[in-house]
């Protein structure tokens, strides 16, 4: 593998499988639930089982607070979360999943797997291990390199 140009590196091809996973699942959970995002689905999902702060949610799905803050929001305003403020720390405010993003979320949920099989169509389980060792190595290498 030519290694020359900035497009012909594995970190190119690996934002590109982000990307275009992405595209993907964002076109089949529009067909589902209009007017919602990767990123909202990932963050109903997230916040499933248990309630957290917003800035958990955020470092969670790797958005910066600012962008984070305009989500939450948007989805308040949708009724899919109810955020409440810390009252001891005004700064700290803890997300909750509404009925209404219950139930969209048990709506997505076929999708969201669906477009999970599809991406990783052909690709074995010791693929997916060792492919979860280098990604956490190139990770870690990162971290430990600030």
């Amino acid at each position: 593998m030519n290694f020359k140009t900035p497009t012909n590196t594995a970190l190119y091809s690996i934002e590109e499988a982000i990307k275009a996973y992405r595209k993907l699942s964002q076109h089949n959970i529009s067909q589902i639930v209009r007017n919602i995002t990767v990123d909202q689905a990932l963050i109903l999902l997230i916040l499933e089982n248990n309630d957290k702060t917003q800035t958990e949610v955020a470092d969670m799905v790797f958005k910066d607070y600012a962008s984070m803050t305009r989500i939450v929001k948007l989805m308040v305003s949708k009724d899919y979360l109810i955020k409440t403020v810390d009252s001891q720390d005004k700064r700290k405010a803890k997300l909750e999943i509404t009925k209404k993003g219950k139930t969209i979320l048990k709506k997505l949920k076929p999708m969201i797997q669906r477009n999970r099989e599809v991406a990783l169509n052909n690709v074995s389980h010791e693929e997916l291990e060792q492919m979860y060792k280098t990604l956490n190595k190139i990770t870690q290498n990162c971290k430990s390199n600030k």
